[in-house]
C-alpha cells in the first residue's frame, strides 16, 4: 500500500428474508386454487348424478340441519327416495301427482256415466239435469230439478222412479272407485206452513239427501264409501236472486279426493 494510507475493507452481508413465518403469498394463492378446484369437481360430480341426487343436494342447502341424518346415504352413493328428501317441493309434487291421477280416474268415470245415460232411453230426458264439474274437494255431480219436479214430488222426499234409476247408475259408476262421497240436499226458499211440527226445509233437504244415499247404495255403492249426508235447506241457493226457483232444488254428490 502506498503512502501508508490503508482503506478499511467493508464487507456487506445481505440478509435474505422469507416473507413471513414459513413462506410467501404463493401459499395463499395455492390454497385458493385448490379450493376452487375442489368446488369444480363437486359441481361436476353433482351434474353427473341423477335428478334424485340433485334434488337431495338442493334439499341440503335449504335445510342443512334437517338433512344431516340423511346425508350419509347420499355420500355413499345409495341415493335417496323422494320420501326421504327434506324438500317440501317433493312432498307437494307427490300430492299433486296423486290428485292428478284421481282427476284422470274421475274424468273416465264421468265419460262412462254420460255414455250410460245417453244409451238409456228412460234417462235421456234427465241427462240435461246432471251437471258434473271438478271442485276443490273432488268431483261434484249435481242433480238439479226442473219446473216439472222430476226428482221429488213438491214438498216430499220420495224419489220418482226415473230419478231413483238415474242415481242408481251414478252409484254403480262411483262404486268402481275407492273414494268416499258426500251427499247434500238443497231446497228452494218455500217454507212449510205446518206451524208447531218442527218440520222445515232442513228436515226436507236432509231426508232428500238420505233418499239419494239409499238410491246410490241400491245401485252398488258401498255403505263404507259414504262419508257424510247433509241437509242445507235454502242456505246455499244456486240462484240467490230468485230464491223460489226450481234450480235451487237439487242433490249434490261429491266424490272426494283421497288424501295421501
Amino acid at each position: 500500500m502506498e503512502g501508508g494510507n490503508e482503506s478499511p475493507i467493508i464487507v456487506k452481508k445481505v440478509k435474505k428474508g422469507h416473507g413471513g413465518h414459513h413462506g410467501g403469498a404463493w401459499k395463499v394463492a395455492y390454497a385458493d386454487f385448490v379450493t376452487a378446484m375442489m368446488a369444480l369437481f363437486i359441481v361436476l360430480w353433482i351434474l353427473s348424478q341423477s335428478q334424485e341426487v340433485k334434488e337431495a343436494v338442493a334439499g341440503y342447502f335449504k335445510d342443512p340441519v334437517g338433512f344431516s341424518t340423511k346425508s350419509k346415504s347420499l355420500i355413499e352413493g345409495k341415493g335417496m327416495g323422494p320420501s326421504q328428501v327434506p324438500d317440501n317441493r317433493i312432498v307437494v309434487n307427490e300430492e299433486e301427482q296423486i290428485i292428478e291421477l284421481q282427476k284422470q280416474q274421475f274424468q273416465k268415470m264421468q265419460e262412462e256415466l254420460m255414455t250410460s245415460l245417453s244409451n238409456d232411453t228412460d234417462l235421456k230426458g234427465l241427462s240435461e239435469q246432471v251437471k258434473i264439474e271438478m271442485v276443490k274437494d273432488g268431483l261434484k255431480i249435481e242433480l238439479t230439478d226442473d219446473a216439472n219436479d222430476i226428482f221429488f214430488e213438491l214438498g216430499t222426499s220420495s224419489l220418482k222412479p226415473t230419478a231413483q234409476k238415474l242415481i242408481g247408475k251414478i252409484g254403480q259408476e262411483i262404486s268402481k272407485l275407492p273414494n268416499k262421497i258426500v251427499v247434500e240436499g238443497h231446497t228452494d226458499s218455500r217454507q212449510f206452513s205446518n206451524i208447531g211440527t218442527g218440520f222445515t226445509n232442513f228436515e226436507l233437504s236432509s231426508e232428500r239427501a238420505l233418499s239419494a244415499k239409499r238410491a246410490l247404495v241400491y245401485g252398488g255403492l258401498s255403505e263404507k264409501q259414504i262419508d257424510e249426508v247433509r241437509g242445507y235447506a235454502d242456505t246455499r241457493l244456486r240462484v240467490p236472486e230468485d230464491p223460489y226457483s226450481f234450480k235451487n232444488r237439487r242433490i249434490s254428490i261429491t266424490v272426494k279426493f283421497n288424501e295421501k
